[in-house]
């Protein structure tokens, strides 16, 4: 973990590894408990697994597991709906999807099977896109 300052405020720039691409890091700002998440968290956005398999899953993970051990107040996500908030929650939800989304590899024999089952999971959350995406690639077409 490495420190700066801005406006005497300290910066700890936070490694975390594999989240949604390689190298991931985010920035906490201790003195008001504020973590920048960078690709780490998501806010009700369908997160960009098309280059993720389960181990890198739970890289991510482990990567969830260090900023929430930061104990944030506010957590501003990489990305997320047009009218984010910076609630912590984001945090939990993140890995929840991350859960889910292995679980329903496990249980669907189709990239469509995938692809309808997390949506039936989470209906409201925005860039279905990236959800296809992933679905293909965990569940590629039977040649």
């Amino acid at each position: 973990m490495s420190t700066s300052k801005l406006e005497n405020e300290a910066l700890k720039v936070i490694e975390l590894g594999q989240t949604d691409t390689a190298n991931s890091t985010a920035l906490y700002v201790p003195g008001i408990d504020l973590v920048f998440s960078g690709d780490a968290v998501y806010n009700e956005t369908h997160p960009y697994l098309a280059e993720s398999n389960a181990s890198s899953r739970l890289e991510w993970t482990r990567a969830l597991d260090v900023i929430e051990a930061l104990h944030p107040k506010a957590v501003v996500t990489g990305h997320g709906v047009l009218e984010p908030d910076s609630s912590p929650r984001h945090i939990e939800a993140t890995r929840r999807y991350l859960h889910d989304f292995d679980a329903c590899v496990i249980e669907t024999s189709t990239a469509e099977e995938l692809y309808e089952k997390m949506l039936s999971l989470y209906p409201e959350w925005v860039n279905p896109g990236s959800l296809w995406a992933a679905s293909k690639v965990a569940k590629p077409a039977q040649g």
